[in-house]
Formats: C-alpha cells, structure tokens, sequence
C-alpha cells in the first residue's frame, strides 16, 4: 500500500509579493522645510540685532552724537544763543572744520564721566577758561549716567 503524501502548501517566500514603497515627499513639502529653516535663521539675526539695539541704544543709531568724539582744538557749529547761567537742551550740535564759516566755538577742552549735577555745576572746565575767555559748557549726559562735558569759547 502506498500512502499518498499532499505537497506541502507553495511557500509565501515563493509568492511575489507587491512591493510597498513610500513616495518621497512632495516638492512643495521640501520648499516648506527649506523656508521653516530660512525663517529660522532670519528670525534668529533679528532677535540678535533687536538685543543688540536694547543693550547699544538703538537711539545711537538713528540719533549719533556728532559731538561724542569732539577734543580741545576743535570747532563746534552754532548753537542756540543763552544768555546767563541758563541751561537749554540743543540738537543737532555737530563738530564742524575750524575753517568752515559754521564754526562757532573753540572746543577748548574735554571732561569726562560727569554727571549731570557736575555738569550743572559749572566747575568741570575751570581749569580750560582763560580770565577773559567768555566759557561755554556743552554737556552730552543720559539721565542718571555719567557722559562727557565739552569746554567752549567763542570763535573769534
């Protein structure tokens, strides 16, 4: 007697099987990405410049002081007339060639790290003044901090 054997079931390593592939992403989903890391890097240099401009005073560079490098022997534009012991807030005050037919005063001399109460008290360019020198006395000082005081005298 011979015992009929049944073929084992066909293997499913022996079936092909439809391969499963995932589409790469849309073109518009790379140029999001590429736009999310370029907004990120701009985002980034902004906050670094709005830092800066808290911590600089960004009033420095929309308002630059043309009198903060200003020394004895140069010459300052015209400034508006006070009469006495009077104090007045200006703009505008710029370093000018001594040559120049805007030159109004002599800066005779510089005094830094003032406050304003040094700078009110009109002592801090004394030692710049002649006898018959007619003194001026320009001050650049935020509230509170200390700035530098210029010492003037009339251009002859």
């Amino acid at each position: 007697m011979s015992e009929q054997v049944a073929p084992p079931p066909a293997s499913d390593a022996a079936t092909p099987q439809p391969a499963v592939a995932t589409p790469p992403p849309a073109p518009s989903e790379a140029k999001k990405s590429g736009a999310k890391k370029a907004l990120g890097i701009i985002g980034t240099i902004l906050v670094i410049v709005v830092i800066a401009g808290l911590k600089f005073g960004i009033g420095s560079f929309l308002n630059k002081d043309e009198t903060a490098d200003a020394k004895a022997g140069d010459c300052i534009a015209e400034l508006p007339e006070i009469t006495g012991t009077e104090q007045e807030k200006v703009s505008g005050a710029k370093v000018v060639e001594c040559t120049s037919t805007d030159a109004a005063y002599n800066v005779v001399g510089r005094v830094e790290d003032q406050t304003e109460a040094q700078a009110k008290a009109d002592t801090a360019c004394n030692q710049f003044f002649k006898e018959d020198d007619e003194g001026y006395i320009f001050s650049s000082i935020a509230p509170g901090k200390t700035g530098y005081v210029l010492c003037l005298t009339k251009k002859a």
